[in-house]
């Protein structure tokens, strides 16, 4: 690691995840499904950093391999947080104590607010659980520090006796949102958080995002497939497609001067008042299959602009 990375949360090198496919009653492996192929970013302190992509390209499963959720088949992944010392650390090198702290300062909002809640916990228990993990203050302390998350989501503290089942989905959503910011973490990790909400309450909720990440300086990963979207959070993004990264850069480079033809696909089909509806987007299996055993670049099967040599190899990401 160079001193270059000392402004850096996060460092992800070379990173791949494989999952088994297996056959027949011995569940023989017959071959690997490659979630991620070599993948590799950063994520600066107070950056919004965002991964995007069409379902299935590997998105969520990088993040949850941050978390260490995830095992990687191969690649590296560095955390430089106060939690590690400020230095670069990995989490096959912590211990338990080590990791415990680590998590404390890395947590997750949820792509669905109907199910990353459970019903029978109330608001109060559901914000307190990592605060008594990590052994937060007093009883009253505590109670405190729930009032003022609600605060921040913009939800009243008269909420906290009441059950998820009482909220609409915006509503659960900010909890969710309190939830994460409970332990004051460094790193934020966002997976498709407004996905599941109506547009008029997306609105809502990528507002408080927005006010709540100038505000504290929040550094975060955001996981979306919604360019829209990504458009008024990020700084930098990648562009994802079947594992493999296609395209990275800063908000203004990818929107204003696109290079890659799947990074044009994902722009055009982007709703706008008079455009015509932009080019199919899912990948059929066939192309799915083609992109991920072959040698060359995966997108090669729905390119419009393909050589002989891309089916060879996969083109380098080069700056530009």
């Amino acid at each position: 690691m160079t001193d270059s990375t000392v402004n850096h949360a996060l460092q992800v090198t070379d990173l791949s995840v494989y999952f088994p496919v297996t056959r027949g009653l011995l569940a023989k492996v017959v071959g690997h499904v490659k979630a991620v192929d070599g993948v590799s970013f950063t994520v600066r302190r107070g950056d919004v950093f965002a991964l995007v992509g069409e379902s299935g390209c590997g998105k969520t499963t990088t993040a949850l391999t941050v978390l260490d959720l995830n095992q990687p088949t191969q690649g590296e992944i560095h955390l430089n947080l106060e939690a590690t010392g400020n230095e670069n650390r990995r989490w096959r090198d912590l211990k338990p104590p080590q990791k415990r702290a680590l998590r404390k300062a890395i947590q997750i909002i949820f792509q669905d607010p109907f199910s990353s809640l459970d019903p029978r916990m109330s608001v109060r228990s559901t914000l307190e659980e990592p605060l008594i993990v990590h052994n937060f203050g007093s009883k009253s302390e505590r109670e405190g520090r729930l009032q003022e998350l609600l605060r921040q989501v913009g939800l009243s503290p008269e909420y906290l006796t009441r059950f998820p089942h009482e909220f609409s989905g915006g509503q659960r959503q900010r909890i969710g949102i309190a939830r994460a910011l409970a332990t004051s973490p460094e790193l934020v990790i966002a997976d498709e958080p407004v996905s599941a909400l109506d547009v008029s309450i997306q609105a809502q909720i990528i507002n408080l995002l927005q006010d709540l990440q100038q505000q504290y300086n929040q550094t975060m990963l955001f996981i979306s497939h919604d360019l829209a979207v990504v458009r008024h959070l990020a700084n930098r993004l990648a562009v994802m497609y079947l594992g493999k990264i296609m395209e990275m850069g800063s908000d203004s480079q990818i929107f204003n001067n696109p290079l890659h033809p799947y990074t044009h696909l994902l722009l055009d089909s982007v709703p706008a008042p008079g455009k015509r509806r932009g080019s199919r987007m899912e990948a059929t299996d066939e192309e799915k299959a083609l992109g991920q055993n072959g040698t060359g670049c995966p997108f090669y099967p729905r390119c419009p602009r393909r050589t002989a040599s891309c089916l060879e190899a996969t083109p380098p990401l080069v700056d530009k």
